[in-house]
């Protein structure tokens, strides 16, 4: 998932005609233009709550904006710091309101989502007081459902049903799995985004080439796995694992883990037989791996023979200096065992055997 900054889903609002107010974004302190109006200096970080932890601050002047930057700096955001800040104009807000369209996992489609009470505290808003209704996707927002929507909120002007039809174009166009305007602003100027949340499904990225991915929360050694298109997630063990397929993964980590190892990692090589993959998979491997990688792969599309030749060049180039095993079954399952052994390297058939194996290097 890519969550794009406030700015950058405003951005994407003004696209699309849904009312912000204006803004500048803020790089450094150079960016900030004199002024002697009200606004309001943002920190722009992945993260909610920016209001509550002092990350949204009103401000009269740019040396009171430049004093309020300077203190947000200094906020621990989740572990993010602001080094990005929007620069907006304030608003005589008369109601906060809350919209969103968010794909609703359980159901397969996505739904509106809408509350007369916006703002910080929308999390703690009662189940009963959001309205909710799914929208099939060939179907679209219906008529009768923007009515209900602006009656449910109490709003007379028919400029929610602009914002509706632009929030359900942006998640069905842009791919995402959120669009989300809190606190959707009923000010004396009519409706106002005060904020923005878009969250892009990253599969689709391939469509979008003007957003750049995003690694926020993860570690240097997932980021470069993803940069080379490789499934990574670190765990906290410290026997390394290779598997082709998610659920051959976690079927290796759940039977690891039933014995008593501790696997350091899901690693999905996916359906290919790429020697160069399965290279760039043991030079990541060989980061985190101190005693033991294991290497497991069921060959249906997947050749086991290029596998081999794959893991025999990677420990040739490497050298590393813990065991690998590899447990081998499919096509050409006869010629990959052959080649791993003729190459010195440990070659099993059976999964139970293997596993064991792993977890008695490991304990060594």
């Amino acid at each position: 998932m890519v969550d794009l900054l406030e700015y950058e889903g405003k951005q994407i609002f003004q696209k699309y005609k849904v009312p912000v107010t204006e803004f500048k974004v803020v790089k450094n302190d150079n960016d900030v233009p004199d002024f002697s109006e009200k606004m309001v200096i943002k920190a722009q970080v992945p993260v909610g709550g920016r209001g509550k932890r002092g990350g949204v601050v009103p401000v009269n002047s740019k040396h009171e904006a430049l004093l309020a930057m300077d203190r947000i700096r200094k906020i621990d955001f989740d572990g993010h710091r602001a080094e990005v800040f929007l620069l907006e104009k304030a608003h005589n807000v008369n109601r906060e309101l809350y919209l969103s369209v968010v794909l609703d996992r359980s159901e397969e489609l996505p739904v509106i989502l809408a509350s007369k009470e916006g703002g910080m505290d929308i999390n703690s808003v009662p189940s009963e007081k959001i309205y909710r209704h799914h929208i099939v996707p060939y179907v679209g927002v219906p008529e009768y459902v923007k009515r209900e929507l602006s009656n449910f909120l109490d709003l007379k002007d028919r400029q929610i049903y602009e914002v509706i039809d632009a929030l359900y174009s942006i998640y069905d166009q842009m791919d995402a799995s959120l669009v989300e305007i809190n606190p959707l602003a009923l000010t004396d100027d009519g409706l106002i985004a005060l904020d923005s949340k878009i969250t892009i499904e990253d599969d689709a990225l391939f469509r979008h080439k003007d957003i750049e991915p995003r690694y926020f929360g993860l570690e240097p050694i997932e980021i470069e796995a993803r940069k080379k298109g490789l499934s990574f997630v670190r765990l906290e063990g410290d026997i390394g694992i290779i598997a082709n397929g998610a659920g051959l993964n976690m079927a290796t980590i759940d039977m690891i883990s039933l014995r008593g190892g501790r696997p350091a990692n899901f690693f999905d090589l996916g359906g290919t037989d790429d020697p160069e993959k399965v290279i760039e998979a043991l030079k990541l491997e060989s980061n985190i791996v101190s005693k033991v990688l294991f290497i497991n792969i069921f060959g249906g599309v997947t050749r086991c023979d290029t596998v081999a030749t794959g893991i025999v060049q990677a420990v040739n180039e490497l050298k590393p200096d813990f065991k690998i095993v590899v447990r081998l079954r499919g096509a050409n399952e006869e010629q990959g065992r052959r080649i791993l052994q003729e190459n010195g390297i440990e070659s099993l058939l059976n999964l139970d055997q293997a596993i064991n194996r792993v977890v008695k290097l490991a304990g060594e």
